[in-house]
């Protein structure tokens, strides 16, 4: 089999949405959600779709909006880190379920819900005791469906984006504040909670989604993980070789999905990430009765997108 690697880019992220309800305010006090409730509430952007209803619909079917649940394979991924890793690693603190701290689930929540950070270590045991529930073969289906509830309550949300997330350089572009959203351009916010709009230097930038969907191992943190390398793969294997094109131009503007971003597993996009040829030739080159028939197969497999497929 012959892999080719070419052009053109699947991604993540971004364009002007702007929301309404207070993230970094609680944050910004110094005060730290102690459940998962006080965290959602805490980056709670369930306003935003009063204005931004269209662009808001596409988020809840997008897998941003259940980043901790995920297709329910992401949960499955927390417990077997919890179990298998980290209670297994000697020096890790975690000899049960209820030892594990923000800083063990940094593995996962890093990316998958850096809002983490503005919580207390209550908020990491309780999203492990909803993930062992769910996972839990011997629980009943309410209690499967409550637990389920609560891991899709913290997301990657608008206030994640276009706020949390909104500027990497923060010493050039200053800190995010409690009072701003940030899209494409500067001007008034028509929200109490949120009446500054700012202009974001990196919401149309591939940098924005690199954030998560990165470079590969997170050599911060105590015991490092390899999750998502796509942001690398894209600029060593795709800018590099002269691709174009942002993550927010192919997942968003391209696809047509807008805020519902989608990766290989959405069929449209899978067709436009990769090319399969296939030619084969079936042949008999003596008795047949005697002998099986022949069949070559060659099969070419063409890379579209802009970094490797699979990834994260």
């Amino acid at each position: 089999m012959r892999t080719i690697r070419t052009t053109a880019v699947l991604a993540f992220l971004a364009l002007p949405l702007l929301l309404p309800t207070g993230a970094l305010a609680a944050a910004a006090e110094g005060k730290k959600a102690r459940t998962i409730d006080e965290l959602a509430k805490m980056y709670d952007s369930t306003g935003c779709k009063q204005c931004h209803e269209e662009i808001y619909q596409e988020w809840e079917k997008s897998l941003h909006a259940r980043s901790i649940y995920g297709t329910g394979r992401t949960a499955a991924t927390i417990k077997t880190t919890v179990t298998v890793g980290l209670m297994g690693w000697k020096h890790s603190g975690v000899k049960k379920p209820e030892d594990v701290e923000n800083r063990h689930l940094a593995i996962c929540t890093k990316c998958h819900l850096p809002q983490l950070a503005d919580a207390t270590d209550d908020v990491a045991k309780e999203i492990v005791k909803n993930v062992n529930i769910f996972m839990d073969p011997k629980a009943s289906d309410d209690a499967k469906h409550k637990a389920e509830q609560q891991l899709t309550k913290i997301s990657i949300n608008c206030l994640v984006c276009h706020q949390r997330n909104a500027i990497t350089h923060k010493w050039v572009d200053g800190f995010p504040q409690k009072n701003e959203v940030f899209g494409s351009k500067e001007g008034s916010h028509p929200d109490p909670a949120h009446p500054v709009m700012k202009k974001s230097p990196i919401m149309s930038e591939s940098i924005l989604c690199g954030q998560c969907h990165g470079l590969g191992p997170n050599f911060e943190l105590e015991n490092p993980s390899q999750c998502g390398t796509l942001y690398g793969s894209y600029l060593w294997a795709y800018r590099a070789e002269g691709g174009q094109e942002s993550c927010q131009e192919c997942h968003m503007k391209k696809s047509k999905l807008g805020h519902n971003m989608q990766s290989y597993n959405d069929l449209n996009m899978g067709k436009a990430a990769v090319d399969f040829r296939v030619e084969n030739l079936g042949y008999i080159w003596r008795d047949k009765a005697k002998m099986i028939p022949q069949t070559l197969v060659k099969i070419e497999m063409i890379n579209r997108a802009g970094h490797a497929i699979p990834d994260g």
